[in-house]
């Protein structure tokens, strides 16, 4: 297996967070836009930071099957949105109660609670719409693509085994180290879901083959499981000053992870060995799949 380098795919990452950052700017309401309150807090929490993960995923699975560029971006940065929009919603005294986002105060902590909910809100909407007009405005066909893409993310994003679905497992698991069935079916929805959506969504917007979906699906499956295990151990094992955010909640609330159900060393095997099945999954594309095995890689060896 060919994959990137570290540093290659740092890089990458790094390039991809510039595109979507400038693709946001133009999608976001600028802050002295009336109501001035709710665009200063939507700016607020996408700009604050974060690696753009979920966008370049989408722009990668869209590369791999030779997808229009600008279609993949600003679709792509629509999930940003959608990713924002949930970081801000966690962190609000009634779910998790996060004072610290990427190093900055959280949304409820500069703007109130009421503000706060309606940016997430907001951001949510803002999404759909520009997914929607990114494919109006494409045209040749990309109208039935781009429905397929919001009929996959209304899913992914969803109750039944989507991220809303995976929040309310988790905080019905809060006080107990639960199981692991519940366990990954709370990592599966809550993480996982739109992480595999976005990569999805990439491929739906390209004529992509089923199986081409079908490997980019599994792909997406298997990483989506890994990253929130190397979150975990990042709860356990990582710095603030590292995250960003504050560490050893998950212990504190007695909650399902894969470190109290697995030990540390187990589930660093684990996400391990769904990265190395991430990557298999990949293997008939050749080197065109490096950056995508590269961040499969990234995955479980980041430090925030």
């Amino acid at each position: 297996m060919n994959v990137s380098s570290p540093d290659t795919i740092r890089q990458e990452l790094e390039q991809s967070r510039a595109l979507v950052d400038a693709e946001l700017e133009r999608i976001l309401p600028p802050e002295q836009e009336y109501p001035s309150s709710i665009h200063k807090a939507m700016r607020y929490s996408v700009f604050a930071g974060g690696k753009r993960l979920r966008p370049t995923l989408c722009l990668e699975a869209g590369r791999l099957f030779g997808g229009d560029e600008a279609v993949l971006l600003r679709v792509g940065s629509a999930l940003e949105l959608i990713h924002t929009y949930s970081l801000i919603h966690d962190d609000l005294p009634a779910l998790d109660n996060d004072d610290l986002r990427r190093g900055k105060p959280t949304s409820h902590v500069v703007f109130g609670e009421a503000t706060a909910i309606l940016a997430g809100d907001a951001l949510l909407t803002l999404a759909f719409e520009v997914i929607a007009h990114a494919g109006v405005q494409a045209g040749d066909g990309f109208a039935a693509r781009t429905l397929r893409v919001l009929d996959e993310l209304a899913h992914a994003i969803g109750t039944k085994k989507g991220m809303v679905g995976g929040q309310v497992v988790d905080l019905e698991s809060s006080d107990t180290t639960g199981d692991a069935a519940r366990l990954e079916y709370i990592h599966s929805a809550k993480t996982g879901a739109f992480i595999r959506a976005a990569l999805r969504s990439g491929a739906i917007l390209t004529p992509a083959s089923p199986d081409d979906l079908a490997r980019i699906t599994a792909y997406g499956e298997k990483i989506g499981l890994a990253f929130q295990i190397a979150d975990d151990l990042l709860d356990v094992l990582g710095s603030q000053a590292e995250l960003g955010k504050t560490i050893g909640k998950d212990e504190q609330q007695h909650k399902a992870t894969y470190p109290a159900i697995h030990g540390i060393e187990a589930s660093k095997r684990i996400a391990a060995r769904l990265v190395e099945e991430a990557c298999d999954v990949l293997q008939p594309y050749g080197e065109r799949a490096n950056v995508l095995q590269g961040i499969a890689q990234y995955i479980v060896g980041r430090k925030q």
